[in-house]
């Protein structure tokens, strides 16, 4: 920071605890604050739509990595037994095919499609933030200038050209002051209002892509079907599975080494 910059910055900050102490009357325009609200508003919101939106396609790889890590495991335990009815290798497969193909095809498209646009919306907040300081900034230097001619106009200086200039000052404040105003008032409700056509494309996107993948995940793991126990789909569907399950334990229970104490 430049020394007049640090200047400037000293000089706001005493105009600021001033107003506080109700010494320098502050300038208020309700239309610009309801839109400065606004984008508050929307910027969180999109702020955080980016962070879910990189979460979810972490989630979708964390996700697919615990399957295959169940899948492998599944495939550990029952040995023999699963390669001789080929469900655990079928389901290893399919979880293997899910993550190779199916997660990784999915992977760019999501990006260009939902990231990267919401990205970029949200890459331009900086710029927009940065705005609106200068424009606090030059209405802190504007009501300042008021308050001194305000100041010489009831305690007139003994130099007669000292009120004109102040009065000049005040307006080149003035008008800088407005031009930004101006400018965020008319701006920030068109930013806003055109976060709808300009993200509905990556919601579309994004409801397609889980289709995708919804859809390729039921098929596979529908294939994995044909090889479970057709009695055990029927009392699945029926309810009774509960009922088999117990029977099992039941007998697990009647081993000599499961009921040892």
């Amino acid at each position: 920071m430049s020394w007049a910059g640090f200047k400037k910055t000293v000089n706001r900050t005493a105009v600021q605890a001033m107003m506080k102490a109700g010494q320098i009357e502050k300038t208020n325009d309700r239309d610009y604050e309801v839109e400065e609200r606004r984008f508050r508003t929307m910027e969180a919101a999109a702020t955080k739509l980016q962070k879910e939106a990189k979460g979810y396609l972490d989630a979708l790889r964390a996700m697919t990595a615990s399957q295959m890590r169940i899948a492998e495991t599944i495939d550990a335990f029952y040995g023999d037994a699963g390669a001789r009815d080929g469900v655990s290798r079928s389901y290893k497969q399919a979880v293997e095919e899910l993550d190779a193909e199916t997660i990784k095809a999915l992977d760019g498209p999501y990006r260009t499609t939902v990231l990267e646009p919401i990205s970029r919306f949200c890459a331009y907040f900086p710029d927009i933030n940065e705005c609106i300081k200068k424009r606090n900034h030059k209405l802190l230097d504007y009501d300042q200038m008021r308050a001194k001619v305000k100041k010489l106009v009831e305690k007139p200086d003994k130099d007669p050209g000292k009120l004109p200039k102040t009065e000049k000052e005040a307006q080149m404040a003035r008008d800088v002051y407005e031009a930004l105003n101006e400018q965020l008032t008319t701006e920030l409700p068109q930013l806003i209002d055109l976060r709808v056509p300009y993200l509905d494309p990556s919601f579309e996107a994004l409801v397609k892509i889980q289709l995708k993948f919804c859809a390729e995940a039921y098929s596979r793991m529908a294939q994995v079907q044909q090889y479970l126990d057709p009695n055990t789909r029927e009392q699945y569907a029926q309810g009774h599975l509960d009922q088999r399950v117990e029977l099992v334990l039941q007998e697990i229970r009647d081993l000599s080494i499961a009921g040892a104490t």
